[in-house]
């Protein structure tokens, strides 16, 4: 295992003021050196895979770390305990997306997202929401009825949800109605019934996604490539 002290040490050095001012607009706070997505994969392309230095990370409590945590941790060693653990630490969305996408990752990550959506707590139902869209793109084995159900609570729920757990919902409709073809009418009568979805984006230039465009421009570029 790498000494925590000297990827921490790495991560500073690697970290702008720039980035930070950046990074804070995401909602991110004060424990963080504002180090490049880009900076960190190529650190996880490093070392690749090690539990134990994920979780002497996490435990620094800086964002950077715990971004990198959540890319080199082993989904094969992830428990119940320490996915609600590291969901219950998150305190901005961009840490949300990195915990959400290692626990997609893992065996439990159905389960952990059923779990996940019956929070009341903002972020870790979005990260709910986030996997049950990663799962409708991966998991081939899960029949229709399964999303059709979601598709059913996303229209009833969406609209007096909290704000990250709307745009997690709108993500999770258009992974659903890329599924199949099924699956994509469903999710497009949906949609138009929501009509627009409006998130809070802050003092960020991110948009939410209108879900019936964002499909058929998916499938258009889907097609191109088959081409």
């Amino acid at each position: 295992m790498a000494a925590v002290d000297d990827v921490l040490a790495e991560l500073e050095s690697l970290g702008t003021e720039q980035t930070r001012k950046t990074y804070r607009r995401h909602g991110v706070g004060d424990n963080q050196y504002g180090v490049l997505y880009s900076a960190l994969g190529k650190i996880e392309k490093r070392i690749k895979v090690d539990h134990e230095l994920a979780l002497a990370l996490w435990d620094s409590g800086n964002h950077d770390a715990r971004v990198l945590a959540a890319m080199i941790a082993d989904p094969g060693q992830a428990d119940p305990a320490l996915l609600d653990a590291w969901a219950n630490d998150v305190d901005n969305y961009t840490l949300g997306d990195a915990v959400s996408t290692f626990a997609s990752s893992t065996p439990l990550a159905q389960e952990t997202a059923e779990r996940w959506i019956e929070s009341d707590r903002e972020l870790v139902a979005a990260m709910g929401w986030n996997m049950l869209g990663t799962i409708a793109t991966k998991d081939r084995d899960l029949p229709d009825s399964y999303f059709d159900r979601l598709l059913s609570r996303i229209e009833v729920e969406l609209a007096d949800s909290q704000n990250r757990v709307r745009y997690s919902m709108n993500n999770a409709l258009i992974a659903i109605g890329l599924r199949n073809e099924s699956l994509e009418q469903t999710a497009v009568a949906v949609a138009g019934r929501l009509g627009t979805v409006v998130v809070d984006h802050g003092q960020t230039n991110c948009k939410t996604p209108d879900a019936i465009a964002y499909i058929e421009k998916t499938k258009a570029h889907r097609a191109r490539r088959k081409k």
